[in-house]
């Protein structure tokens, strides 16, 4: 009996890597579609698109969801990786969505998810 247990912990355990390879693909994807799409954008233009400026902080919120969901043992053995700011960043667009600023979002943008994405695409070629 303690065999089996034993060999079912085991299985959940693996089961979580492999969960954490596709959540660090959803970062990516997400990611991607976002710096595809903010591509020479300015500031200005995401000001005067609602539709597009929600679209943004709904993948951002994917990319804080996919992070919130990854193991503590991967998240612990990646330490350069600011996870809790990155899950913060979703739960402050999940909770306080009208309280969500067009300049916070653009400063994610442009400043965070270059250096974001290459560390994910590091991870993922371990």
């Amino acid at each position: 009996m303690l065999n089996k247990v034993l060999i079912r912990i085991k299985f959940l355990f693996m089961r979580e890597k492999i969960r954490d390879k596709a959540r660090l693909e959803h970062m990516l994807e997400a990611i991607d579609i976002i710096l595809e799409r903010t591509s020479g954008m300015t500031i200005e233009s995401l000001t005067n698109d609602k539709v597009l400026f929600g679209g943004l902080a709904y993948y951002t919120m994917i990319i804080g969801e996919a992070s919130y969901m990854l193991t503590d043992e991967f998240k612990n053995s990646h330490p350069d990786t600011p996870w809790r700011q990155i899950e913060g960043m979703r739960h402050h667009i999940v909770h306080g969505y009208f309280q969500v600023r067009v300049d916070m979002l653009w400063n994610v943008i442009e400043n965070d998810l270059q250096p974001l994405r290459d560390q994910i695409a590091q991870y993922l070629s371990e």
